[in-house]
This record gives C-alpha cells, sequence and structure tokens, in this order.
C-alpha cells in the first residue's frame, strides 16, 4: 500500500532504551574530544624520569599547557625501546597518535623552559611549545548531569502529556495493568479436584465456571450471569487455591493480579490500571478477573483520610465500581476477589451487582483436614502406620496452608533422621514443632528452675484433668520450645458454640500453673505470663462481647464492622469501664482461687506428677491415668434423636 492511500501512517515508537543509548553516546564522545582524538590516557611520568628522558634524546616534542603541566611525545626510535611498549598503542590496538607521557607539575615554568631550550640547542630535543589549554570539556562534563537530566524531563513531560485512555500512552506504559493472562497458552495445572475440602465454595465457584461455558443452560431461564464472586476468609484457608483452580478449570482468559499491583507513586495510575485491566478483559470476554488482597484497594472511603488531600487508593477505588458496574456495561466479563479484611471493604463495593456472591471460606473442620491431609500426603513415601484420621483429629484448628507446612516440616524431620519413610511420630513432632516452636534442649536451667516449671505445667495437667469442660490432655513437657519453658498439648472439642460452664472450665485448668506455684512454693513467679495473657482474653471476650456477665447484662461492644478501631472514644461509659475491669478481675480471681483448692485436694498426686515429670521430661495421658485413674465425664448436654 502506498503512503498516499495510508491515512494513519505508522509513527516513530519511543523507546526508553533509547535515552541510556544517548547518555552513552554522550560520555564516548565526551572521552574522545577530552582525550585529543585517544581513548588512551597518556601515562604520568615523573620529573626526574623526564629528566632522563631528555637527556638520552629519546624526547620529540614537549607541549606545556597553562605553565603547568606537559604532554611528551618520544622519537620514533625510543618507541621501538621495550621500556615504552606499553605507551606505542592505544585501547583498541593502533597506533598512538596522541601524548605519550604526562607530566602534571613541571615546577618553575622559567626553569623549565631554560632546560627545554638548552636541550634543543643540543639536538636532544626536536621542538617544544608553551599554549594556554582550553578546558572547555572539563566545563562540559560539568554541566553534563544537569543536562541529562533536562532531557529525560522534558521527554517525561511530553510523554505524560501525550497519554490517552487506558495508560497506553504514558511513560513506558506505567499505566498499563499489570494482570497476568492465563489462557491455552498458559496453562495452569491446578484443578477442583486438587482442591480439597471447601465443598460450599467450590459449588458456588464451579457454577461460575460452568456459566461462561455453556451459558445458555442459565439465560433460557432468564438468569443473568453474575457480576463477581467475593471469596472471604482467615489466611491459609485456601481463597488463592480456589481462583488457581478456576483458572485451570475455566476454558476462557483468566486475569490474575494483587490489589497491590493499582498502588503507584504517580497520581491517576491506579484508575488507569483499573481501566487497562477491564479493556483488556472485554476484548478477550468471555474472561475472568482475579484480584487478590483487594483490601488493598478497596478498603472504605472516607476513612483515615485525616490529610484531607487527594487519595490515590479511592481514585482507584471509584474506577473500580464504576468499571463493574457503571454506564458501561461488561458483558461476560465475571470478578472474583479474595480478602481476609472484609470489614474494612467499602460498602458500595461489596452490594449485589458487584460482587453477587460471598463465598466464606472457613477453616477446615476435622473431615476436611482429612481430605486436606490426603491430598498433601500423595507425594510423600508415607510409613505402613500413617492414619489420616488420626492426624486430622490431632490438628484443630489447623487451616489448609498450616496442614501443608506439617506434611513438609514431617518429611524434612524423617530426613534429619535418615529414614526411609515418613512416619507417624514425624508428623506428631512436625505439629509439636510448629505449634510449640523448636525444641532447645541445650538451654541451661537450674534445677529450681527446673523444678519450678515441672510443678507448673503439672498444675495444668492436673485442674484440666479434673474439671469437665477443660480440654483433654495429649502430653505434658518440660523441655523448652520456642520461647517458653514447658508446655502442655491438649486436643480441645471442636464446639460449635460455647457455654459459660466450659469457658470457666478452660480459664481455671490455664490458671492452674500458678495455682500449682502457690500451692507448693508459697509464692509465684513471671512464668505464668502466656497464661495470664489468655485468660484475661478469655474474661474480657466474656464481659464485652458475649454478655456472659450478669452485671453487664446482655450487651456487647463487638463492632463485626471493624470501624471501630477508627474511633476515639470507647462506646461505654467511665462508670461503665470500672465495673468491666471489676468484673474481669473478680472472674480471673474466682477460677484462680478455683484451680488452688482443685489442687491442694490433690497435693500429693501433683506433687507425684512432677517428679514423675522431671525424670522423664516428657508425659503422656497414660501418666496420668497410672495417677489420677481414668477421666470419664458425662456429656454437658445430650440431643434426644429425633423421633
Amino acid at each position: 500500500m502506498s503512503k498516499e492511500n495510508n491515512p494513519t501512517p505508522n509513527k516513530f515508537k519511543f523507546n526508553p532504551w533509547m535515552i541510556y543509548l544517548m547518555v552513552a553516546g554522550i560520555f564516548i564522545f565526551v572521552s574522545i574530544i577530552s582525550g585529543g582524538g585517544s581513548f588512551q590516557e597518556p601515562n604520568k611520568l615523573s620529573s626526574s624520569k623526564f629528566n632522563e628522558y631528555l637527556e638520552s634524546g629519546e624526547v620529540a616534542k614537549v607541549y606545556v599547557f597553562n605553565k603547568s603541566e606537559a604532554e611528551i611525545y618520544l622519537t620514533k626510535e625510543a618507541l621501538n625501546l621495550e621500556k615504552h611498549k606499553a605507551v606505542t598503542k592505544d585501547a583498541f590496538g593502533r597506533e598512538n597518535k596522541g601524548a605519550h607521557y604526562r607530566l602534571d607539575n613541571i615546577g618553575n615554568d622559567e626553569l623549565f623552559q631554560k632546560k627545554l631550550e638548552e636541550a634543543k640547542n643540543d639536538n636532544k630535543l626536536a621542538d617544544y611549545n608553551f599554549s594556554v589549554k582550553s578546558n572547555w570539556s572539563e566545563v562540559f562534563i560539568t554541566f553534563l548531569p544537569f543536562i541529562i537530566i533536562i532531557v529525560i524531563w522534558i521527554l517525561i513531560m511530553r510523554r505524560m502529556s501525550g497519554g490517552g485512555a487506558g495508560g497506553g500512552g504514558q511513560i513506558f506504559n506505567i499505566g498499563k495493568s499489570k494482570a497476568k493472562l492465563f489462557d491455552e497458552k498458559n496453562d495452569v495445572k491446578v484443578t477442583f479436584k486438587d482442591v480439597a475440602g471447601l465443598e460450599g465454595a467450590k459449588e458456588e465457584i464451579q457454577e461460575i465456571v460452568e456459566f461462561l461455558k455453556n451459558p445458555e443452560k442459565y439465560t433460557s431461564l432468564g438468569g443473568k450471569i453474575p457480576k463477581g464472586a467475593l471469596l472471604v476468609g482467615p489466611p491459609g484457608t485456601g481463597k488463592t487455591l480456589l481462583a488457581k483452580a478456576v483458572a485451570g478449570e475455566a476454558k476462557v482468559p483468566f486475569f490474575s493480579l494483587s490489589g497491590s499491583d493499582f498502588v503507584e507513586m504517580f497520581v491517576g495510575v491506579g484508575a488507569s490500571r483499573v481501566r487497562d485491566l477491564f479493556k483488556q478483559a472485554k476484548e478477550k470476554s468471555p474472561a475472568i478477573i482475579f484480584i487478590d488482597e483487594i483490601d488493598a484497594v478497596g478498603r472504605a472511603r472516607g476513612k483515615n483520610n485525616f490529610s484531607g488531600s487527594n487519595d490515590e487508593r479511592e481514585n482507584t477505588l471509584n474506577q473500580l465500581l464504576t468499571e463493574m458496574d457503571g454506564f458501561g456495561t461488561n458483558t461476560n466479563v465475571i470478578v472474583l476477589a479474595a480478602t481476609n479484611r472484609a470489614d474494612v471493604l467499602d460498602k458500595a463495593l461489596m452490594r449485589a451487582g458487584r460482587f453477587d456472591r460471598q463465598i466464606y471460606v472457613d477453616l477446615p473442620d476435622v473431615r476436611e483436614r482429612k481430605e486436606i491431609f490426603e491430598v498433601h500426603i500423595t507425594p510423600l513415601k508415607k510409613g505402613d502406620d500413617l492414619d489420616t484420621d488420626f492426624l486430622s483429629k490431632q490438628t484443630p484448628g489447623f487451616s489448609g496452608a498450616d496442614i501443608a507446612n506439617v506434611c513438609n516440616e514431617a518429611a524434612l524431620i524423617a530426613a534429619r533422621k535418615n529414614k526411609k519413610v515418613v512416619e507417624k511420630q514425624d508428623f506428631l513432632d512436625a505439629v509439636d514443632r510448629i505449634v510449640g516452636g523448636l525444641e532447645k534442649k541445650n538451654k541451661i536451667i537450674t534445677p529450681a528452675e527446673k523444678r519450678a516449671i515441672a510443678i507448673h505445667e503439672a498444675g495444668h495437667a492436673t485442674t484440666s484433668w479434673m474439671l469437665e469442660h477443660a480440654a483433654p490432655l495429649v502430653k505434658v513437657t518440660i523441655v523448652p520450645r520456642g520461647q517458653s519453658l514447658g508446655a502442655a498439648w491438649y486436643l480441645p472439642e471442636e464446639r460449635l458454640i460455647v457455654r459459660p460452664d466450659q469457658m470457666l472450665d478452660e480459664m481455671c485448668a490455664t490458671m492452674g500453673g500458678r495455682a500449682a506455684e502457690k500451692v507448693i512454693f508459697n509464692t509465684i513467679s513471671t512464668g505464668a505470663l502466656s497464661d495470664l495473657e489468655k485468660v484475661t482474653k478469655q474474661a474480657r471476650a466474656m464481659v464485652t462481647v458475649y454478655g456472659l456477665n450478669d452485671k453487664i447484662g446482655n450487651v456487647t461492644y463487638y463492632d463485626s464492622s471493624g470501624q471501630s478501631e477508627y474511633n476515639f472514644s470507647k462506646p461505654y461509659s467511665e462508670d461503665t469501664a470500672i465495673t468491666i475491669d471489676k468484673e474481669i478481675s473478680i472472674l480471673i480471681e474466682n477460677q484462680y482461687q478455683r484451680a488452688i483448692k482443685i489442687l491442694e485436694d490433690n497435693k500429693d498426686k501433683l506433687i507425684q506428677l512432677a517428679d514423675i515429670l522431671i525424670e522423664k521430661e516428657v508425659i503422656f495421658k497414660d501418666d496420668l491415668e497410672n495417677i489420677f485413674g481414668k477421666r470419664d465425664f458425662t456429656p454437658p448436654f445430650a440431643v434426644s434423636p429425633a423421633e
């Protein structure tokens, strides 16, 4: 096609590497100019050596500049000598046409001129010359950085002023979306089969994938494609893994990026990237956009902005709201997002029409933990004694990421012990390592401290064994782990609702350590810090969150929206604050006295248990049964089967 027939000729495309090439070219040019046409810098010469060369007739010409420095040129005969071999060639191996040596300080210029005149009269010097050397190259080098900065700034301003929609025309495409595209060229290997548990979440997500694959199934009944789905849940529960499974299952373009990818130091870049992201998704629709950690840009507007200035994050959020459900309707573009801070998200982002579905991804229960274990154990070389039912019961409260970490730690522990397979004990050691920390058997502990730790841990074990609703004990150890000097492992019951007597029993068992120190030594120590922290949180929750206190009544000061953190005032009066503090203290002291009473009634057994603990360092449930007998309590309440 001729240029006359082409209404839009190809424009010159600016490449940022051109700036670096220009700068390099300028430096090379200056080097050539300042070096007198040669890259070879003349070698420095001392006055004594110069006098020696001058007397022997090896110097052909001497040029003196500014009455202070001199450039020395050698004769052809001298250049053939071995001692001058280094100055005969320049940096490129060619004949050196510049000065061969340089004398930085000639001393007294009159005496130096007289010496050169005598050498010339004796035919030891062909020529010499005194002149003023121009320093314009040095001046140019001095101002070169400022020139480069000005040129780059002009280029930046031109590029930014010529920016178009979507950020494609801005400097170095800074406004372009950073989303990674997964399609038939970039296949993702994760599928829904790799996601264990999460049945409810998978069902809703699979429906979105099915909608994109077979939209007629839903549109024939008058249904519309959902605009978005928000995955909410604690860290490590599998929100991002679900999104990876969607990318692997859906045979449509999948754009993946993080909420922080919209954040930039330049004003307007975040909104520009949002526009460009949705522009790309529309061009490839049907498509899915996944924004991980959306709370980075989706926080409620007008919160925590005390400066009163323009908030770049709010501009990005406004653009996201417009793109998801504005006048420009997006057809067949679904937005998936994940966050563990749904309470801080803007209400406009959460409404139906933007995120039509909010899918809560909770911590797995015992059945789901078993499925997750089976997924992560598959690649391991496992022993015959491995039972996923047992492992799932030993890890209450563990997320999917925690279980994956347990399996990996178990394999590392087995390798450290030079085993050929991963056994049951390796998994138990891995759980202890993750929950309690690294064992520190070489920590220096005096016998008196060791006995105090043993009494403390035996106090926990005794009170929990005697209380009906306390969690069943698994083992007790006085081997230091992490920051703790001893630890007691329990297997808590997974309850959906908790009653006051259950919470009080747990608090009493927690105070058993300090109570044992009081009963045996008639004094207390600092070793109960973590116990006090735990029991104080429980007591405060009973009084201020769950409404389980008679004085405060059926009132809660818990804010599920998460906005209370921005308030400077408490949601209750000063008198109520005093009452809350008193009730928390009464709760804790009552359970402390209760623990003391239990331990005084079982003082002999407490001492016997502590002695065994000092001897063995680790004791298990069987040791407690030998001392206290079987622990048998009826359930707190029974549910009769429906007739």
